[in-house]
C-alpha cells in the first residue's frame, strides 16, 4: 500500500514518540531525553531513550533505535502500512483510499484467498471429525477427556485416511491450485495432488486475531511423525506465533504457562487456565518471547519433567531473560505433562504447583546441582565454581547479593567462600585475557582504520546536527559526497539538504531507510555524545582533525578510481591543500 511522503510525514508529526513509547514502556525525564528499560532486551539500568525534541528512540545497551513507525514495526510485529494506520487511526485522522501496485494487490488478494482456504479446511477437518468417518479421531479425543465443548472451542478436527480427500473437496469449492500449492496442505508431484494431512486428529492454529494460519496433525495409530504441522507460508511464521496465545492474550491473568504442546494447552484451558499457549514444533524462539513480552511480565515454564523437557526449559530462560520476562519453573513430578497431571491431579493441586513454583536461576543451578558428584571433593569443588560463575550473570550489585544471600542458604555453601569464589572468577573474567596485548596483523590494523574513518564521519554528523551553522563553515572545504560510507552518506545528503532549507528533522530521515540494521545505525548516529566540556580552541582543533580525516579518505579512494592523469593531477592538488586547510569557528 502506497502513502506519499506528506501523509507520511503528517501523520508520524501528529504522534508524538514520547507519548507513543510510554504506552508501552515507563519513561523518566533527564534533561531533554526520556530513559526507561528497553523493551527489546533485558536490562536493570535503563539505557533505552527517547528524544522528544528529535522524535527518534535508541537503546545504548542493544542498539534498536529508529522513529515512532520503527518502535511500533519492532514491538507489536507491524509492516509500515500497518504501523501507519495504526498511528493515522490514534491521530484520528482517516486515511485516503490510494491505489496499492500491482505486487501488492497480488499479494494481499494471496493472502486473504489462504485464509479463505485455510478456514474452509478447518471447518472441513471439523465437519469429518464429527461424521461416522471420523470416528477413531473423536473417540481419541473424547478418551484424552476433552469435551465437546472444548473441541468446539478449538476447533479440532479429523484428517480422513485418504491422501487427496482435502484436496478434491477444496477444488469442488472453487478454489484453484495456484492458490492450493502456496497453502502448505498439499505435496504437488509428477503423480498427482496429495493432502500433507492424513489419518491424523487436526488441531487449526490461528493467530491472536483467531485467523486459522496454519494446521498440526497428530497420527492415529503407528505413524512418522507423531506430530506434522504445516510448513512456512506468507500466513504462518512459526517463530512469530504460539498456538492458543489468541485465548490467552484476552486472559485476565497477569501471566502466562509455556507448554511443549497442543494437549497440554487445550487441557489446561480447559480446567481453567486460559493464559497457557505453546510453541508450534519448533524450538522456542526470542520473536515468541517478543510476543509475550507485549502482554506480560511473568511467565511459567511447565514442559515435561523427563530430560528433553528439562534441557528445553533450560534452552528458553536465557531468551525469556532477555526478552526482560521474569521466569519460574513448574514441577510436574510424578508426571510427565500438565494434561497428565491434571487428570490424576486436578486443577487445585496444579494451581498450587504454580504457587510452589521454581526460581528459573535456582532450577538452572539445580540441574547443575544434579549433574556434579558433590561426594567427591574435585566434584563438589567444581560445582561451587559453575555457582560463582553463574552469579556473575548478575551486573546489578544488590541483585546479585540477593541470589548470594538465596544461593548461600539454599546449597549450604558459606556465604563468605562464595563471595570470595565470586570475586576470584570475576577477576578471571575480566582481567589478564583481556589485557593480554594482541598482535595487530595487517587485516586488524586496516580494520582499526576503517572504523576510524566511520567514527569520523559519525562525530562530524552528530556534530552538524547539533550545531547546523557548521555546515557553512566547512561546506567549502568537505561535502556529503565525501561521506563514503553509504549509510553516512545518504543521512548527509538528507541531512544537508534539511539544513539549507531551515526544516530540520531526524525522524524523517529514518523514513528513507527500510531494514532495521540501517534503523539502528541511524539512530546511534543521531545519538552519538559529544565533548561538551571542549574549549573553543579544542573544538576548532577537533573540528578541523575530523574534517581533514574524512576529506583524506576520500580523496584516496578518488585516486584509486581516477579514469586519467588530469583527474589524479587534480586529487593530488586537493591533497596538497589539506595541510594548509583549516577551518575557523
Amino acid at each position: 500500500m502506497y502513502y506519499s511522503e506528506e501523509l507520511i510525514e503528517e501523520i508520524r508529526s501528529r504522534n508524538d514518540i514520547v507519548d507513543v513509547v510510554s504506552g508501552y514502556v515507563k519513561l523518566k525525564k533527564k534533561g531533554n531525553t526520556y530513559f526507561g528499560l528497553c523493551p527489546f532486551h533485558n536490562e536493570k539500568s535503563p539505557s533505552f531513550s527517547v528524544n522528544g525534541q528529535r522524535q527518534i528512540f535508541h537503546c545504548f545497551g542493544c542498539g534498536e533505535g529508529g522513529n515512532v513507525y520503527s518502535f511500533l514495526m519492532k514491538y507489536e510485529n507491524f509492516t509500515f502500512p500497518e504501523a501507519v494506520r495504526f498511528l493515522a487511526e490514534r491521530a484520528g485522522m482517516e486515511l485516503p483510499v490510494v491505489e496499492a501496485s500491482r505486487e501488492e494487490k497480488q499479494k494481499n488478494q494471496l493472502k486473504a484467498s489462504l485464509y479463505d482456504v485455510n478456514k474452509e479446511a478447518a471447518l472441513y477437518f471439523f465437519r469429518m471429525l464429527k461424521s461416522e468417518k471420523g470416528r477413531a479421531g473423536y473417540e481419541y479425543l473424547i478418551n484424552r477427556g476433552l469435551t465437546d465443548d472444548t473441541i468446539v472451542k478449538f476447533g479440532l478436527g479429523y484428517a480422513l485416511n485418504y491422501k487427496d480427500d482435502l484436496y478434491r473437496y477444496l477444488r469442488q469449492k472453487g478454489f484453484e491450485d495456484a492458490v492450493l500449492k502456496e497453502s502448505g496442505l498439499f505435496t504437488y508431484t509428477e503423480r498427482g495432488v496429495y493432502d500433507k494431512f492424513f489419518n491424523r486428529v487436526m488441531f487449526p492454529i490461528m493467530d491472536i486475531n483467531s485467523k486459522v494460519i496454519g494446521f498440526g496433525g497428530r497420527v492415529m495409530g503407528q505413524g512418522e511423525p507423531k506430530y506434522l504441522n504445516s510448513p512456512e507460508t506468507i500466513l504462518f511464521d512459526k517463530s512469530r506465533n504460539l498456538y492458543g496465545m489468541n485465548y490467552a492474550r484476552t486472559s485476565r491473568k497477569q501471566s502466562f504457562l509455556i507448554c511443549e504442546g497442543y494437549m497440554d494447552v487445550i487441557a489446561l484451558h480447559q480446567a481453567g487456565f486460559h493464559h497457557a499457549v505453546a510453541s508450534l514444533g519448533t524450538a522456542f524462539t526470542s520473536r515468541q518471547c517478543l510476543l509475550m513480552k507485549r502482554y506480560t511480565e511473568q511467565v511459567y515454564l511447565t514442559y515435561d519433567s523427563d530430560g528433553a523437557g528439562i534441557k528445553a526449559a533450560l534452552r528458553a530462560i536465557p531468551m525469556l531473560k532477555e526478552a526482560g520476562l521474569k521466569t519460574k519453573i513448574v514441577n510436574m513430578k510424578p508426571y510427565k505433562d500438565p494434561d497428565e497431571f491434571i487428570k490424576n491431579m486436578g486443577a487445585e493441586a496444579y494451581e498450587q504447583r504454580i504457587e510452589e513454583a521454581r526460581n528459573s536461576f535456582l532450577f538452572e543451578l539445580d540441574q547443575k546441582r544434579e549433574q556434579a558428584n558433590l561426594d567427591d571433593p574435585e566434584g563438589k569443588a567444581e560445582f561451587y565454581t559453575d555457582v560463582a560463575r553463574k552469579l556473575l550473570e548478575f551486573e546489578d550489585e544488590l541483585e546479585r547479593n540477593v541470589y548470594i544471600e538465596a544461593v548461600s542458604r539454599e546449597y549450604d555453601i558459606p556465604k563468605e567462600s562464595l563471595e570470595k569464589s565470586i570475586r576470584k572468577q570475576s577477576y578471571t573474567y575480566t582481567g589478564w585475557e583481556e589485557k593480554r596485548p594482541k598482535e595487530q596483523t595487517p587485516e586488524k590494523k586496516k580494520a582499526a582504520k576503517d572504523n576510524g574513518i566511520l567514527q569520523a564521519q559519525k562525530i562530524l554528523l552528530t556534530w552538524i546536527l547539533e550545531e547546523p551553522y557548521l555546515l557553512e563553515r566547512i561546506s567549502s572545504f568537505i561535502d556529503e559526497n565525501d561521506f563514503l560510507e553509504p549509510v553516512y552518506n545518504k543521512v548527509a545528503t538528507l541531512l544537508f539538504d534539511q539544513i539549507r532549507k531551515q526544516e530540520i528533522n531526524p525522524a524523517k530521515i529514518m523514513d528513507y531507510f527500510e531494514s532495521e540494521e540501517e534503523h539502528r545505525e541511524v539512530s546511534a548516529l543521531f545519538h552519538e555524545p559529544l565533548r561538551e566540556e571542549m574549549s573553543q580552541m579544542e573544538k576548532e582543533k577537533a573540528l578541523n582533525e575530523t574534517v581533514i580525516k574524512i576529506k583524506k579518505h576520500s580523496l584516496e579512494e578518488k585516486s584509486r578510481k581516477a579514469a586519467d592523469i588530469k583527474e589524479l593531477q587534480d586529487i593530488i592538488r586537493e591533497q596538497q591543500k589539506l595541510s594548509s586547510l583549516h577551518i575557523s569557528l
